[in-house]
């Protein structure tokens, strides 16, 4: 288990404490709510965590095959909006350099696909891949 303690400071930052390294990070609400903007907002963390965790579970398929894929991106887009406020879409494109057999590039799909925090999520955030070789 992983446990986070988050603390609010006015106007609208929150300071986030790991327990286990004692690692901090600053999150700021945006401007448009009265936030300085001058972090990430908690709903970019969310889209921050969606393309950390694609790249991860792809970056352990990749060495499971012996194959790297440094330099490997993921361009996530989040739009807000709704009553009550919140995420209405994300959309996550996925740069991989390098060429790959179909079978390697099959497993790296997959791996990308089944992403924790994606299937946390309950949503259907398309994930496109664009293959730069």
């Amino acid at each position: 288990m992983t446990d986070i303690t988050v603390a609010y400071e006015p106007p609208l930052r929150f300071r986030a404490t790991h327990a286990e390294p004692g690692a901090v990070l600053v999150m700021d609400g945006p401007r448009e709510l009265g936030g300085t903007g001058e972090s990430f907002s908690p709903s970019d963390l969310l889209s921050l965590s969606l393309g950390g965790c694609i790249l991860g579970i792809m970056a352990v398929a990749a060495r499971s095959m012996d194959i790297d894929i440094s330099g490997a991106t993921a361009a996530v887009s989040k739009e807000m909006g709704g009553t009550p406020r919140r995420i209405t879409h994300l959309s996550v494109i996925v740069r991989v350099p390098g060429a790959f057999d179909e079978r390697q590039r099959r497993k790296l799909e997959a791996a990308a696909h089944a992403c924790p925090v994606h299937n946390a999520l309950g949503i259907d955030a398309p994930i496109v891949f664009d293959w730069v070789g």
